[in-house]
C-alpha cells in the first residue's frame, strides 16, 4: 500500500492517478477521504498509516510554516514505527526552512528520497493565480527575478518513480523546467497561448498584502506569499537543474507546452 498525503492536491491527485494506473494499492490521505487525514490531528495519523510500506509526504500549505518541521518529523516517526519503509517528500527549492524538515526525514532510518521543487507551472492555472489570468490582470509583487517553472506532471513521475523504484532512494532531486521565464515571460505564455491579452502588473509587496488582507485572505496565507515572493524568489532558484533528467532520463516540460494544453482545456475561458 502507498500513501499519497495531499492526495487531491496539485501533486497529489497526479501521483494517485498515475499508481492507480499501474494498479497499484494507493490510499488518499485528506481531510475528504473515507479514512480522514489531517496534519492538525495527529489521531488522524496511526489509521491511514496501516499496512503501508511508502508515503509521498506533502505538507500543507508549506514547509516553511511555523512549525513544519517538527511536525513532518513526528509523522516519519510514527510511519517507521508502523513499518513504512519509504518516504518520499515534497520539499521547496531555495526554501532553507525547509531543509529542517529534509533532515528530518533522511535520518527516520528508511529509504528516502527528497523532491525539490521551483514554482509550479499550474499555481496559474489550478491556484490563486487562475482568477487573475481570466480578469486579463495578473498583480503580483514581482521583478524581473527569473524562475524555472515547473510542471507539476514531471513532479508527479518523478514522485511515482521513487515511491516504486530503488534506485532513487537516498537521491535529492532538485526539480526545475527547462528554462527560465520572469513571471511576466509566463504571463506572455499564456496571453499567446490563449489568444488574449493578459497583463503582469508588478506592485510593491506593501500593495499586494495589503489588498490580500482587504480582501479577507487569511493572515497565514499572506504571511506565506509574502515569504514566497521575496524572501524565495530573490533571485536565489535562477538557475536550471537536472533532476528530472536524472530520475526519469528525459528532458523536463517546457513552460510552453503547458500553456498550450491548459489552454486548450479551457480552464481560462470566461464562458
Amino acid at each position: 500500500m502507498i500513501l499519497v498525503l495531499g492526495g487531491t492536491g496539485k501533486t497529489g491527485r497526479r501521483v494517485v492517478a498515475r499508481l492507480r494506473g499501474r494498479e497499484m494499492q494507493v490510499r488518499v490521505g485528506s481531510r475528504s477521504a473515507a479514512q480522514p487525514f489531517d496534519w492538525t490531528d495527529r489521531t488522524s495519523w496511526a489509521p491511514v498509516l496501516r499496512d503501508v510500506g511508502a508515503v509521498y509526504v506533502s505538507f500543507y500549505p508549506d514547509l516553511a510554516m511555523p512549525g513544519a518541521p517538527e511536525t513532518v518529523g513526528a509523522f516519519a516517526d510514527l510511519a517507521v514505527a508502523s513499518g513504512v519503509s519509504r518516504l518520499v517528500l515534497l520539499s521547496g527549492r531555495g526554501e532553507e526552512e525547509a531543509q529542517a524538515a529534509e533532515k528530518l526525514i533522511q535520518s527516520a532510518g528508511v529509504d528516502w528520497t527528497i523532491l525539490r521543487s521551483s514554482w509550479f507551472s499550474q499555481n496559474f492555472s489550478e491556484d490563486y493565480l487562475r482568477e487573475p489570468v481570466l480578469g486579463r490582470e495578473v498583480v503580483l509583487p514581482v521583478g524581473d527575478v527569473p524562475e524555472p517553472f515547473v510542471d507539476a506532471d514531471d513532479i508527479a513521475d518523478v514522485a511515482v518513480a521513487a515511491l516504486t523504484e530503488d534506485q532513487h532512494a537516498g537521491q535529492i532531486y532538485e526539480l526545475t523546467g527547462p528554462r527560465l521565464l520572469t513571471f511576466a515571460d509566463a504571463v506572455g505564455e499564456i496571453s499567446k497561448a490563449t489568444g488574449r491579452r493578459i497583463d503582469l502588473v508588478p506592485v510593491s509587496v506593501e500593495d499586494y498584502t495589503g489588498a490580500l488582507a482587504a480582501e479577507g485572505v487569511p493572515a497565514e496565507a499572506v504571511e506565506l506569499l509574502t515569504y514566497l515572493f521575496t524572501t524565495v524568489l530573490d533571485g536565489r532558484n535562477a538557475l536550471l537543474a537536472d533532476g528530472v533528467q536524472r530520475a526519469l532520463n528525459r528532458p523536463p516540460r517546457d513552460f510552453a507546452d503547458y500553456a498550450k494544453e491548459a489552454a486548450a482545456t479551457g480552464i481560462w475561458n470566461n464562458e
